[in-house]
């Protein structure tokens, strides 16, 4: 099992802002969601490349998230 790194992205000049997840098993970007707060933002990516990568069913659990010193978000999967 992998945790999930995401990362903001600010806008550029062709680029709204943005949130990256990543891990060893592969990344994603996807667009700010402006509907939403900061957190759950960062959630979404996660959850995103979490189902992009198949690690979704019982065997994963839910997503628990934290906030790491550089800034960056952590989500692990916790299995109930």
């Amino acid at each position: 099992m992998q945790a999930i790194q995401t990362r903001y992205l600010g806008p550029t000049n062709t680029r709204g802002s943005r949130i990256k997840a990543w891990c060893d098993a592969g990344s994603l970007t996807q667009s700010w969601d402006y509907a939403i707060n900061s957190e759950l933002n960062h959630v979404a990516a996660a959850a995103a490349l979490q189902h992009k990568l198949g690690w979704v069913g019982g065997l994963y659990g839910s997503l628990k998230s934290g906030t790491l010193p550089n800034g960056d978000h952590c989500h692990v999967m916790v299995a109930a």
